[in-house]
């Protein structure tokens, strides 16, 4: 079986070509973006392995079925860059990673609120320029906070289990309660509007949706406590980058911490660091001394990688053997 991936990295290559029991595929790496312009690299290929910043729009889709592609893999949880529709339409198969690592993302979801808090990122700028004043470095504890974790899939209950480890009160909204999780881990449910209202921290972990685009917004971050945190590790654009920016300025934010962003596309994974950064809204973002970003690197362990490699090959022989993909891998 031949594979044309897209929008690589070192570390998708290590993992894929490295994994063993696969001889007999064809590994086609593309360090470009797989879109409408670019998809005729995948000639000659059964399937195509994208990741999230990847453009499988229906025009792309309908080159891809000309092509002779079968299978659609994101080597992902989301899936809102995929038209599933113009898929189903073509008869090509959309499989995804739906759970590769929860713990990476809910342990870099609290070093993130860690980090930002205790300020160990200045104040590890300044030890190593010999400066070893405390000034503008006081946190405070997260013992005895109330989190608010909006979304509780697997992510969203681990980082509330870690929070809960902290002696923090955990609450949490999602649209389909798991009361009995919630009882068994001291989480008590609220609305969305008590969780903002009451939560000293807010942590989002829920998919991109219709629904939960911009999430947060003017309004509801109006109700959010003032002086509290805001954690996403989740998908960029739940959060209005325009409403935080003017929550941060009037200080009612006390702090903010992303490991995703609205416009990420084209930003996040590359280097740009001699170039001048055109994002004018992320540029003001990285002014904050309260704000820290990370560029969507919350999945990164190695317990991540090999799961999303393993399960994405399986789905693969599965497909090639003629084998139904697990229910939950196939979309929609």
């Amino acid at each position: 079986m031949t594979i044309a991936f897209f929008d690589t990295k070192p570390y998708d290559r290590e993992f894929f070509s490295h994994a063993p029991g696969y001889a007999d595929f064809e590994w086609h790496f593309h360090e470009f973006r797989l879109s409408s312009t670019t998809v005729n690299a995948a000639a000659g290929a059964q399937a195509v392995c994208v990741f999230v910043n990847d453009r499988v729009d229906a025009a792309c889709i309908a080159q891809l079925a000309e092509l002779g592609i079968k299978v659609i893999a994101l080597r992902c949880a989301g899936f809102n860059n995929v038209d599933l529709a113009a898929a189903k339409q073509h008869g090509l198969l959309v499989v995804r990673v739906p759970a590769y690592s929860p713990h990476a993302v809910a342990e870099h979801t609290v070093a993130l609120l860690m980090t930002l808090n205790r300020k160990l990122h200045r104040a590890y700028n300044r030890v190593r320029e010999q400066n070893f004043s405390l000034a503008g470095l006081v946190g405070f504890d997260l013992h005895g906070k109330t989190v608010g974790i909006i979304g509780t899939g697997k992510i969203g209950r681990i980082t509330a289990q870690i929070f809960r480890g902290f002696g923090c009160e955990v609450i949490a909204y999602d649209p389909f309660p798991q009361a009995e999780w919630a009882a068994s881990h001291s989480v008590h449910y609220r609305t969305l509007e008590e969780l903002l209202t009451q939560s000293d921290v807010v942590s989002l972990h829920l998919p991109l949706s219709p629904t939960t685009k911009h999430l947060l917004n003017e309004q509801t971050i109006s109700q959010m406590k003032p002086g509290a945190y805001l954690i996403n590790t989740s998908r960029g654009k739940l959060v209005e980058t325009d409403a935080v920016i003017a929550a941060l300025k009037s200080g009612h934010l006390g702090g903010v911490a992303l490991d995703v962003y609205e416009e990420e596309e084209g930003i996040f994974f590359e280097d740009h660091s001699g170039e001048v950064l055109r994002d004018d809204r992320l540029a003001l973002l990285l002014t904050f001394p309260n704000v820290l970003i990370t560029s969507h690197q919350a999945f990164l362990t190695q317990e991540a990688l090999s799961e999303i490699t393993r399960v994405t090959l399986d789905s693969l022989v599965r497909w090639r053997d003629g084998l139904e993909a697990v229910d939950e891998r196939k979309l929609p």
